[in-house]
């Protein structure tokens, strides 16, 4: 009588290597931890960029205070009713709660980002859970941390009168874009045609290849659209101001 084939283990391994497999062997990382949940995972880059954001706060600081100044006149020439005293008491209020602000956003952009996944996945019969979901856009979203240690440096090797926005810290199309000059609308599309952003979609296409068991072609599309909805606030956002 012949025995039944084995199916073969699922290869192990510790969760730092897999965030180190993550920028080099992806699908390994989503064949182990397809069932493993993101919980870990969520702290870990949550912790690592609040070091990151914290750290590098000097350096980024002058860019961060010209695109609240450009807000802040956008926000003027639309709202007249708002007074000079009150704008400043906002940035004020943005340079002192900022960062904080953006280390609570990260876990959370994360998480919806893996729920759009899920939703839209489901539009071409993804097999993928809302934790797997989540799990998947947890590691996709390791490759901004090479983006935020890439704008620190950025910042760091470059002439102050260029920072006047965050896209110039981007490694991608809207570096090349002076937000001065360039209609709110168009900034917001090109500062998601960077590297790292596209790096991010390609490793959900990929996570939801494994853990949808959806097509190739298909999956790239629904990472696709996922970086579309990524876009809407920030044009939504331009158009409104």
């Amino acid at each position: 009588m012949t025995e039944p084939a084995l199916t073969p283990a699922a290869p192990t391994a510790s969760l730092w290597e897999d965030f180190i497999d993550i920028f080099s062997s992806p699908s390994a990382v989503f064949r182990r931890r397809e069932n493993s949940g993101y919980g870990v995972q969520l702290l870990v880059l949550t912790v690592i960029f609040a070091i990151l954001i914290l750290g590098t706060k000097s350096l980024v600081s002058p860019v961060i205070d010209a695109e609240m100044a450009r807000q802040g006149a956008h926000a003027m020439k639309a709202h007249p009713e708002i007074t000079a005293a009150q704008l400043q008491q906002q940035q004020a209020m943005g340079e002192k709660f900022g960062a904080y602000f953006v280390i609570i956003v990260i876990p959370i952009s994360a998480m919806l980002t893996g729920l759009v996944l899920w939703v839209v996945g489901k539009i071409f019969e993804s097999k993928q859970t809302a934790t797997q979901a989540i799990m998947v856009a947890t590691y996709a979203f390791f490759p901004k941390i090479l983006a935020s240690l890439a704008g620190a440096l950025i910042a760091y090797l470059s002439n102050p009168e260029r920072l006047n926005g965050m896209s110039r810290l981007s490694v991608g199309l809207g570096a090349l874009f002076d937000p001065d000059k360039t209609s709110p609308v168009l900034m917001a599309f090109v500062a998601r045609l960077d590297v790292f952003t596209i790096w991010e979609t390609v490793l959900l296409a990929i996570g939801l290849q494994i853990t949808g068991k959806v097509s190739k072609s298909n999956s790239y599309l629904v990472a696709a659209i996922v970086w579309f909805i990524g876009a809407l606030p920030g044009l939504l956002g331009a158009l409104r101001g």
